[in-house]
């Protein structure tokens, strides 16, 4: 049988491939701590399961294709409260994050076009391009500058006659960097001199650990067609199984297109989408501020404990819940396979992401990996710990078979 090469250039999640091991150590009666995946076990509010609970119909019905009107009003009166003024025909609901950034580079791709993403970056990303036929090129970002990308001399270089768009999360997943005000208006300017489309994915919006106003790309009003923004209730409210998200954009033209796949797919849920209107029209900055200590303070543990292990090398990140780590070991894939199959401290492992699928350069990030700091401060202390006496174990079976 023959596939698509679209589908063919796609590689497994490194966020999720390991899964079949973790059930196996499971059924072994192995306790598996989880740094691999950003689901936090911050309780979603109540107004989401009061408002699915108090939900009135004789049928459960389709959604309007854009969207359900409350969802939609409630989004604007949100970007209203940071400075964002909105219509609600320039909101899509789509089905989380994910399903906007495809709706988005279904429209604006064809075969061979290049999306310039600043890397290490979210996998998805890779998935996302492949099936429109486009490819990433990648912007290179570093630890020694604290992931930091956005500049003329970086960025303009890597624009040719394929280029479509660049790509950023803001603050960022894998590296928890934050852009600053004038990096963001450096990327807006470039998007504008060369024509391009500015995507930004901001679902990690509320997550900045200096405290400072909460902004969007889509302040820059004078850049209206050129930017798209990703937006998602998943981790602002916690909430990632109601699978909620949004594609925003003053661009009519790109929302008419994006409808059109908005249209095709019917809706998205109607009963997640009451809950989520709940969730924003509950939302206090008392909340958010509360949320954000609570990363902050897993954060600071994931560091301390870090920095206890030898040889390993990070950034303590501005914003988001997750780091990038370089480990003293040859192959971080090879290692997360050892600590599922053969390695147990007391009846414990752990699992990690490993680095390598959050690059399109090749034999890139090969010992690092992604940590999701979104559980509890004492699990995390224990998941830092069986990941250094994971190393220890692992290379000294690596030693020994030399």
């Amino acid at each position: 049988m023959k596939f698509s090469k679209h589908i063919e250039a796609c590689s497994l999640s490194p966020i999720r491939k390991f899964h079949p091991c973790m059930v196996a150590a499971q059924a072994r009666g192995i306790h598996v701590h989880h740094l691999n995946i950003g689901q936090p076990d911050v309780p979603t509010p109540r107004a989401f399961f009061d408002a699915v609970r108090n939900f009135q119909s004789d049928v459960l019905a389709y959604a309007p294709s854009p969207g359900v009107e409350t969802l939609l009003e409630a989004m604007r009166d949100y970007y209203r409260t940071i400075g964002v003024s909105l219509s609600v025909d320039d909101i899509l609901v789509t089905v989380g994050g994910s399903e906007a950034l495809q709706a988005v580079m279904a429209c604006i791709l064809e075969e061979g076009d290049e999306i310039l993403v600043p890397e290490p970056f979210y996998p998805n990303y890779t998935t996302f391009i492949n099936l429109s036929g486009g490819r990433i090129r990648p912007i290179p970002a570093s630890p020694e500058t604290g992931y930091h990308y956005a500049s003329r001399e970086t960025i303009e270089p890597l624009i040719n006659e394929h280029t479509r768009a660049i790509l950023v999360t803001n603050p960022g997943n894998p590296t928890g960097v934050v852009l600053t005000d004038d990096e963001k208006r450096t990327l807006v300017e470039i998007a504008q001199e060369h024509n391009l489309f500015l995507v930004s994915d901001e679902v990690y919006r509320e997550i900045i650990y200096s405290g400072e106003a909460l902004s969007s790309m889509l302040e820059f009003e004078d850049a209206a067609e050129n930017i798209v923004v990703i937006d998602s209730i998943s981790k602002r409210f916690s909430s990632c199984g109601a699978r909620v998200g949004a594609l925003l954009s003053r661009n009519q033209q790109l929302i008419s297109h994006a409808l059109k796949i908005c249209q095709g797919r019917l809706c998205a849920a109607t009963l997640d989408q009451m809950g989520a209107a709940a969730l924003y029209q509950s939302m206090t900055p008392e909340y958010c501020t509360e949320v954000r200590e609570e990363y902050r303070r897993r954060r600071d543990v994931v560091v301390e404990s870090l920095s206890k292990l030898p040889g390993v090398r990070f950034r303590s990140p501005e914003g988001a819940f997750y780091l990038m780590v370089t480990l003293p070991v040859d192959d971080a894939d090879k290692l997360q396979y050892f600590l599922l199959d053969e390695f147990e401290d007391n009846g414990e492992t752990v699992m990690y992401a490993p680095g390598e699928g959050f690059y399109a350069t090749p034999n890139h990030g090969r010992s690092e990996i992604r940590i999701a700091y979104v559980t509890n401060p004492d699990d995390l202390r224990r998941s830092i710990e069986l990941l250094g006496l994971g190393i220890a174990a692992y290379n000294q079976k690596q030693e020994a078979s030399q």
